[in-house]
C-alpha cells in the first residue's frame, strides 16, 4: 500500500474533533496536529483533515468502505459512526454482504461498513459517478491507471451481471469495480440516482510527488481534456474529482523549524502558485 496517495477531508474548524473521533473509532493515531492541518493514521493508512473554512461540504460522491472480518467488527464501527449521523442504508444483510450498512457520520463523512472481501488496505475510497458522469466509471479507471505507475484495474462487475441489480440502472454500467493507483486501492461505481451532490473539494485525493518531473506529469495529465487548474497544487480532473499534487520538497521547506521565517516565505510563494514549482519554492526559501 502506498502512503504517498491519501484522502483529504475538508472541515470548517472541527478537524481536531473529527480526528479524535476517528482515532477512537478505529484505534488510530494523530501524526500531525496543527490549527490548519491534522494528519491521522488508521490501520497504517494516512488521512489528512484540513480546516479550510465553510466553502465546501463533504458528501457521498466519495465515501470510505471499511472492510471487516467479522460481524462483531462491523457492529463495533457502525455504532459510533451512526450516532448523531444519518443512516443511508440500514445495517443488515444484503445480496452482496451478510452484514453491511452505509452511513453519513456527524462530521459529514460517509462510510460503508462491509463484511466480506479482505485485502491489504482496510479503508478504501469509493468514487460514485453520477449525473453527467454516470456511465463513465470505466473511462475514469482507464484514464487514472494510464496516468499513474504501478496501476491496474481489478475486478469489474457490471449491472445485469451480478446480484442485487437495480432495474433502473443501465446494463453494462459499473456496479462495482476496484483499481489500484501506484499500489493504493480505490473502488468505484456508476449510479443513475439524482443525488443532490457531486464531486467537489470537500474530499480530495492527495498525491505526494518526488520531483518536478512527476509533479508536471500528474498535473498535466489530470487537467487535460476538460480538467481545471486551481491554486496551491489543487486541480479538478475532467470528471470533477479534486486532486492535490504536492511535492515532498514543499513540506521539507515549509517545516524548517530552525528557520521559521524561511518556511513562511515558502508558504507565501506557494499561495501564489497553481501548479507547485519546486525551483520557485527553493528561490523563496533562499531569498
Amino acid at each position: 500500500m502506498n502512503n504517498d496517495i491519501f484522502p483529504c477531508l475538508w472541515y470548517n474548524g472541527d478537524a481536531k474533533q473529527s480526528a479524535d473521533f476517528y482515532c477512537a473509532v478505529f484505534d488510530g493515531k494523530i501524526t500531525v496536529d496543527s490549527p490548519v492541518v491534522m494528519n491521522i493514521e488508521l490501520f497504517g493508512q494516512r488521512m489528512m483533515l484540513l480546516n479550510g473554512g465553510p466553502q465546501f461540504e463533504k458528501n457521498a460522491s466519495i465515501s470510505f468502505m471499511v472492510l471487516c472480518e467479522t460481524e462483531e467488527e462491523v457492529e463495533k464501527y457502525w455504532k459510533p459512526l451512526s450516532e448523531g449521523g444519518i443512516v443511508l442504508m440500514e445495517l443488515g444483510e444484503y445480496p452482496w454482504s451478510k452484514k453491511y450498512g452505509w452511513v453519513r457520520d456527524k462530521f459529514g463523512v460517509t462510510w460503508q461498513v462491509y463484511l466480506g472481501i479482505q485485502g491489504d488496505q482496510k479503508i478504501i475510497p469509493t468514487l460514485m459517478f453520477i449525473h453527467k458522469n454516470n456511465g463513465k466509471a470505466m473511462e475514469a479507471m482507464e484514464l487514472y491507471t494510464k496516468i499513474f505507475p504501478d496501476s491496474k484495474i481489478g475486478g469489474v462487475l457490471k449491472y445485469g451481471q451480478g446480484v442485487g441489480n437495480e432495474t433502473h440502472e443501465v446494463p453494462q454500467n459499473v456496479q462495482h469495480a476496484d483499481f489500484k493507483l501506484d499500489g493504493y486501492t480505490f473502488f468505484c461505481m456508476d449510479n443513475s440516482y439524482d443525488h443532490k451532490f457531486d464531486f467537489n473539494e470537500g474530499i480530495s485525493i492527495v498525491v505526494m510527488t518526488d520531483n518536478q518531473t512527476e509533479t508536471d506529469h500528474l498535473w498535466n495529465a489530470l487537467t487535460a481534456n476538460g480538467g481545471e487548474e486551481s491554486r496551491c497544487g489543487w486541480l479538478k480532473d475532467k470528471f470533477g474529482v479534486s486532486w492535490q499534487i504536492v511535492p515532498k520538497r514543499l513540506l521539507e521547506l515549509m517545516n524548517d523549524f530552525e528557520n521559521p521565517e524561511k518556511g513562511h516565505k515558502v508558504v507565501q510563494a506557494m499561495l501564489q502558485m497553481q501548479k507547485i514549482v519546486i525551483a520557485d519554492l527553493e528561490s523563496a526559501y533562499n531569498s
